[in-house]
């Protein structure tokens, strides 16, 4: 039986374990895009993670949605990556970039830009500026054009990364962004090839993961996707068919995983997902904060997954994998530290031997 300490091959990368640190927004990074020296610390200290895969990271100006977030899209956002995939890498670690088109979700007074979207339906909710809070705005339908241009966005991103450092990227499908406002019913109203039926909606993101592997090879890209996930009011009418047929589209590409976020305690839909992909499957899954040990053995006895991801026990505990292998204890995470500030609640969770 697979076990969660096993080294496992992610296409051209190997990875010491199988339990990886799922992407986290958590707004450190410069007004304008840049890495800063406190995240060198941040990730290097969650190394141990089988795979780090980072914050969303915006591929164009636009792509931006919230305040804070670094950026692959400027030769000084690739030169400010270059300290943190270092020092994961000397201390042993591999590292993901996670490229996040935010879509409709942001506000021109963050980026001097109109959001976009596959359609101009608003967001509901606030975007957080320099400003303070505002009411989301209506985003521009992206032309044909504009289409094209933001799947080379992604492509050229990707390229960036891997100057910057990175292992590879991982492409965010999920959560009610970019890419998934083209799978959805509710936000993506077009009736040209990219929208309507099943197989147009799942176009524009079949697009981007093969435009992105083109540009740095299959084998170093994964897609992250969370099937009837409602994030920032996303409405999927059939959730299995729709990414089933999004997998098969992809079906002729070696990706280096495909990371499903589970959105409900039912695993019928995950075993679906499981089943329409034959690659490296990875399952950040429904789980007990207090007892993330339990959820590892539930994953890997169920066989459901090739790895497991976990978001919130990663920030709170740097040394998640030595945790999980004595069952705990855990560190409880701060919620009031989560999206910005210094180093409380960022690099400052003590590790089980220095507590």
């Amino acid at each position: 039986m697979t076990t969660a300490f096993e080294p496992i091959t992610i296409g051209a990368t190997t990875a010491s374990n199988r339990v990886f640190m799922a992407p986290m927004t958590r707004n450190r990074a410069t007004l304008d895009g840049l890495a800063t020296d406190i995240m060198v610390e941040y990730y290097t200290q969650r190394s141990d993670a089988g795979l780090i895969i980072t914050e969303g990271i915006q591929p164009s100006p636009v792509g931006q949605g919230y305040i804070s977030t670094p950026g692959l899209h400027s030769a000084e956002q690739v030169a400010a990556w270059r300290p943190i995939t270092d020092a994961v890498h000397a201390a042993g670690g591999t590292i993901f970039a996670q490229l996040m088109h935010t879509g409709r979700i942001g506000h021109s007074l963050l980026t001097g830009l109109t959001p976009v979207a596959p359609s101009a339906v608003k967001a509901p909710g606030h975007c957080y500026t320099t400003e303070g809070p505002v009411d989301n705005i209506a985003p521009r339908e992206l032309t044909e054009e504009e289409i094209l241009q933001t799947i080379e966005d992604h492509a050229t991103a990707a390229r960036n990364a891997i100057v910057a450092g990175f292992d590879g990227v991982e492409i965010h499908g999920a959560n009610g962004y970019l890419l998934q406002q083209f799978l959805s019913d509710n936000v993506n109203l077009r009736t040209d090839r990219w929208g309507g039926s099943v197989e147009n909606r799942v176009r524009f993101p079949a697009e981007v993961v093969k435009a992105v592997a083109a540009a740095i090879g299959a084998d170093r890209v994964g897609l992250r996707i969370s099937p009837g996930n409602n994030d920032q009011d996303i409405v999927e009418n059939n959730p299995a068919e729709l990414y089933t047929t999004l997998l098969n589209a992809l079906s002729d590409l070696p990706l280096a995983y495909v990371h499903m976020r589970e959105t409900k305690a039912d695993r019928d839909l995950t075993r679906k997902m499981r089943a329409a992909w034959s690659g490296p499957f990875v399952l950040n899954p429904m789980y007990d904060v207090d007892a993330p040990h339990k959820a590892v053995t539930e994953v890997f006895d169920d066989g459901v997954a090739d790895a497991v991801a976990f978001a919130r026990p990663f920030l709170s505990n740097p040394d998640l994998i030595a945790r999980i292998k004595t069952e705990g204890p855990y560190n409880t995470a701060d919620p009031n530290s989560f999206y910005g500030g210094g180093a409380e609640g960022y690099t400052d969770y003590p590790t089980a031997t220095s507590a």
